[in-house]
This record gives structure tokens, C-alpha cells and sequence, in this order.
């Protein structure tokens, strides 16, 4: 059911980009004075996420694997709004050690993060492993998210009201988190099934994450599809200079598919809202039963904890609903 359900969501999703109807954020806060930080902008819908976010006043903390993509994508940002306050840390989120250095930069340039935009992913990789030993989109697009986010998560707290975005996708459709062999080891892995199973993971992290923190936080966390979008996400798919030139026409551009993470970003309508997940800019309610599933949710907050070795007093509590 689940696959199918991924087959129809994808069929409209490219209909809806080649038909020009994807939905646009409406908002107009501003965010002066306020620090965002971006994984992977240096490119794509992240590159673009930083710049509308430049415009509106934020001091955005653009992380990036290569500082030489990084800087390139600064001075097109700057060379489009003079005015855009960027910083630039070098971050690979397939090292733990990485992720721990760049937080720590973090901390040492300021005692606030108001949004946090957990961006930068892999898709359909051959069969790789991180610099810890995972296996690489989960490793990647999951733990490293994970561990950044739990590391950051007393700056986040120092914020009247923030947020943390986690750039999904609608193959979480297909997704399943396998527990007793998470790393898909021993003939198991499939790139598309890896895929799946990270993107899974981000929505029962944002989901799990909001639980944890409770109703009177001022931290929200929300989960995001944004679209079929050309962007070099899909370098690991094949198809050549043919299905580049198809991909461009057929699917949303960085502009159009950085909307729904601008308005979870921005939108004062989800402000009450927390733990929920997002497609064209509107909340999805009808979600598949594996991307609500408490007990497992619960169980990856768990072994991603273990995996990540997350210190103790930056873990979260279990609410007795999990």
C-alpha cells in the first residue's frame, strides 16, 4: 500500500511542477536580527532557502561540505542581495566528528539559534558507508541531522520561539525503519530502499522530537516534502545529460521547491503547530501508518541516541504517550 501510495504521490507531484501549480509560501515575517542555520546551501533548494531568508533580514549560517562550493554560492547569494548577513562553516554530516566541530563553531559565535533547516541529504547512493561505519543516506541524512540537531538544541532553547525544519520527502511513503539491521548489511540494501528509510526517519524524528519537548516548549519541529525538484539530489540516478535535460523541464525549480520549507520556516499559522509534516505548502494529515507509529519512533530516538553516542544531558525524555 505504502508504494503505491509513493507511485500516485509522485505522479502528482511531477504533474503538478510540469503544470506550473505548486503552492507558494504567503508569508511576509521578517527575521532581522534572528540566526538560521542551513545544511547543505551551497546548492539547490538550501542555497535558495538562504537567500529568500537573506532577504528578510536573517543572519544566515550557511554549512557546507566544500568551502570553495560554499564561498561560490555566498557570492551569488551576495551578488543577488548586497545586504545578506552569510557565514559559512565548513560541516560533512557523514562524520559525527564533523558535525560535533561544527556545532562547536557554532556555539563559539553565538549564544542563539532561532531556526535550524536540516536540509542537506544523499539520495539513492550505491552501497557506502559514513566515516563512523553507517550506512551512508542513513547515516548522512538521518544521524548526522540528528546529532547536529540535539548538539544545538540549548542554543535553539535560548530563543523566544524556534524552529527546526526537517527537509524530508515523499519517498518516506515507502519507507520502513528496520531496527535489528538499520544499516541494511548482509545483500539487504537497495539505494531507493535506503533512501526510504531515511526519509522515514526524518519525519519520526521531527514527530518524536516534538513530543519530547512537550507543549510548553518554545522549540517546534516540523517535517517537510518539497517537491519534485531538479537539483543535483538526484546526481546518483543515472540518466545522463538526456535525463537532466528531462528533469529540468518536468520538475520544480530551487525556487519553487524551497516554498514549503520557507513556510515552515516563516509561517505564522504554525506557530500552535508542532511534529507535523508538510507538502506544498499545507499540513498532511492522511499520513501513512508507518510515519505515525509511536513505538517506533520512540525506538529510533533510541538507537539513534546510541549511535550518535549523544551525551546524556543533551538527551530528551520519553513522554508516557510514547
Amino acid at each position: 500500500m505504502s508504494y503505491c501510495k509513493f507511485t500516485c504521490e509522485a505522479i502528482s507531484e511531477m504533474t503538478r511542477a510540469a503544470t506550473g501549480r505548486a503552492n507558494r509560501c504567503t508569508s511576509s515575517r521578517r527575521l532581522d536580527g534572528q540566526t538560521v542555520i542551513i545544511t547543505g546551501a551551497n546548492t539547490g533548494i538550501g542555497k535558495e532557502t538562504a537567500y529568500q531568508l537573506s532577504l528578510r533580514g536573517a543572519k544566515v549560517i550557511m554549512s557546507c561540505r566544500s568551502i570553495a562550493r560554499g564561498e561560490e554560492a555566498m557570492t551569488d547569494i551576495k551578488g543577488r542581495n548586497s545586504g545578506a548577513n552569510l557565514t559559512l562553516f565548513q560541516l560533512d554530516l557523514a562524520s559525527l566528528k564533523s558535525v560535533r566541530e561544527f556545532a562547536q563553531q557554532v556555539s563559539q559565535n553565538t549564544d542563539c539559534v532561532d531556526i535550524l533547516v536540516n536540509n542537506a541529504g544523499v539520495m539513492n547512493t550505491p552501497e557506502l558507508s559514513t566515516a563512523d561505519g553507517f550506512e551512508m543516506q542513513f547515516g548522512t541524512n538521518h544521524l548526522g541531522h540528528f546529532l547536529l540537531t540535539m548538539l544545538l538544541l540549548p542554543l535553539l532553547q535560548n530563543s523566544p520561539k524556534a524552529r527546526v525544519v526537517n527537509v524530508s520527502s515523499v519517498g518516506h511513503l515507502a519507507g520502513k525503519i528496520h531496527l535489528d539491521n538499520i544499516n541494511l548489511r548482509n545483500g539487504a540494501y537497495s539505494p531507493f530502499k535506503s533512501y526510504a528509510q531515511s526519509k522515514l526517519a526524518n519525519v519520526l524524528f521531527a514527530r518524536e522530537m516534538a513530543k519530547r519537548l512537550g507543549p510548553s516548549t518554545t522549540v517546534n519541529t516540523y517535517s517537510l516534502h518539497p517537491g519534485a525538484v531538479h537539483t543535483e539530489l538526484a546526481r546518483h540516478s543515472g540518466g545522463g545529460q538526456l535525463g537532466d535535460k528531462i528533469m529540468g523541464s518536468m520538475f520544480l525549480t530551487p525556487e519553487l521547491g524551497a516554498q514549503t520549507s520557507l513556510h515552515c520556516i516563516l509561517d505564522a499559522g504554525l506557530d500552535g503547530e508542532s511534529g507535523f509534516y508538510y507538502s506544498n505548502c499545507q499540513r498532511v494529515d492522511n499520513m501513512v501508518p508507518a510515519a505515525v507509529d509511536d513505538k517506533m519512533s520512540q525506538a529510533l530516538w533510541e538507537l539513534s541516541v546510541k549511535l550518535v553516542n549523544l551525551e546524556p544531558h543533551l538527551d530528551l525524555p520519553a513522554t508516557k504517550a510514547s
